[in-house]
């Protein structure tokens, strides 16, 4: 059970990260792109909402969790990277330098990870009001979310130690 979990969590990262890098990413930062990260953050948390619900149903919660981590966290890290690459495009002096894609998914590693190296900053108030954005989105996804997950592992063990 362990070893599947593993293999279909690489494979759904596997594809998270090929999209990323395949889809054509071709349109201007608007409104609409704005609109777009929301509805993914929105879709985030609607998906860690019902993967709390599986999780404190399942018969290995901790395993759930952690499948749940390891492929929320990369779809969360690659919308906003998709957004810091758009916004790089529409507005190139958003940022201290021009954005490749591996360029945007680092600078929003480094962001999330709060190390924050220097080497890629916001320029523009849009940017940095994106960055702010992502920081504020990082600290409730670590702290809410993970106490969130905590509480469903601890659920669905209590539930199992019942129903034993």
């Amino acid at each position: 059970m362990v070893v599947l979990t593993m293999v279909r969590c690489s494979l759904v990262v596997a594809a998270l990260v090929a999209a990323y890098y395949l889809l054509p990413l071709d349109s201007a930062f608007t409104a609409r792109s704005v609109l777009a990260l929301v509805g993914g953050l929105v879709a985030v948390a609607l998906l860690m909402g019902w993967q709390v619900r599986v999780i404190m149903r399942s018969e290995r919660p901790r395993l759930r969790a952690m499948a749940v981590l390891a492929t929320m966290l990369p779809l969360f890290l690659l919308l906003f990277a998709t957004t810091d690459y758009l916004l790089d495009r529409s507005a190139p002096d958003s940022f201290s330098e021009a954005l490749s894609r591996t360029d945007a998914l680092y600078f929003t590693m480094t962001v999330f990870s709060t190390v924050g190296f220097g080497d890629i900053s916001p320029r523009s108030e849009t940017a940095r009001l994106l960055v702010t954005g992502q920081i504020t989105a990082n600290l409730l996804l670590l702290g809410v979310a993970a106490r969130i997950l905590v509480h469903a592992v601890e659920e669905g063990q209590r539930a199992q130690r019942e129903a034993d």
